[in-house]
């Protein structure tokens, strides 16, 4: 309740248009899910665990299992066929490379670029239509700061030279300042919208004290991507203003929804069935977002 009040003057309030109809009376929509909500099961299982990604009524995923190569330990091929073979096509996957503190100084990338030419090849074999880079911490200067941002048009290029497009997701601590500006401001306006989109994490901007839409309406056709998260299941905290996101998704430029579930009521199945039931509930949310493609 306290964090509610906290955030009052900053989202408009969830408006309640999303009732609740039987699951068999449900439209079929388009939405993704980001694997790291089931993250242990995972761990232990990933073939019955997506069949329950499946099951549940998502179209498609977003991973967060990248390394050497391959993901959750499978090669690019076996991933891409697991998936499509409990009716899911393969959207997304975070991973980054961070830059070392020997690339920030001399400004050149070239060891961590090599690795990108790695990652960008496993994700194309495993069917990725986008790569995100999931975090990166707060840098202590401006000048690093825009050293990032020019790694990150670098990263940008390579992906679109390869047919797939690179982008950024926040979490709450975007929204300090670095040298008196704001750090995803700076992002947003220091990165070339051709080469690097944004994937908003709706409920870490809330956190961050920040208006979801009022980004949207700011930086216009940068949010290609939109992470659709709350403290727990969707719309369950009140937190965060859903309505006013869904209705100003247009001027965001949103192709996809992902839902995240990172802390559970419920079960960690239940609880990404019970977030993905409110979205199919909700009048706003578009059947799809992937227009022409």
């Amino acid at each position: 309740m306290k964090n509610l009040l906290l955030l009052s003057v900053i989202v408009l309030p969830l408006l309640a248009t999303c009732s609740t109809q039987p699951a068999a009376q449900l439209p079929k929509k388009d939405i993704g899910l980001q694997l790291y909500s089931l993250r242990e099961a995972f761990a232990n299982d990933f073939d019955a665990t997506i069949q329950i990604v499946g099951d549940v009524g998502y179209t498609t995923i977003e991973a967060a299992g990248y390394g050497d190569g391959k993901f959750y330990g499978k090669t690019p091929e076996d991933f891409k066929a697991a998936v499509e073979a409990v009716g899911l096509t393969v959207l997304s996957s975070h991973t980054t490379k961070p830059l070392s503190k020997q690339e920030l100084t001399s400004h050149d990338f070239t060891e961590s670029l090599a690795w990108w030419d790695e990652a960008i090849a496993a994700h194309l074999a495993a069917g990725m239509k986008f790569i995100v880079a999931p975090w990166m911490e707060v840098p202590k200067t401006l000048t690093d700061l825009q050293t990032w941002c020019d790694y990150y048009n670098a990263i940008g290029q390579k992906c679109k030279d390869n047919g797939l497009l690179f982008g950024y997701h926040n979490h709450a601590h975007e929204f300090t300042k670095v040298e008196n500006e704001l750090m995803y401001d700076y992002l947003l306006e220091h990165t070339n919208p051709e080469l690097v989109f944004f994937q908003m994490d709706v409920y870490w901007t809330v956190i961050g004290h920040q208006s979801p839409v009022a980004y949207f309406q700011k930086y216009p056709g940068r949010f290609t991507l939109l992470h659709i998260k709350d403290q727990k299941e969707l719309g369950q905290s009140g937190m965060v203003g859903f309505d006013a996101i869904f209705n100003n998704t247009d001027i965001a430029g949103t192709r996809y929804l992902i839902v995240e579930v990172e802390q559970y009521n419920y079960t960690p199945a239940e609880s990404i069935k019970i977030s993905l039931d409110y979205l199919l509930n909700c009048p706003l949310v578009k059947e799809s977002y992937a227009t022409g493609e």
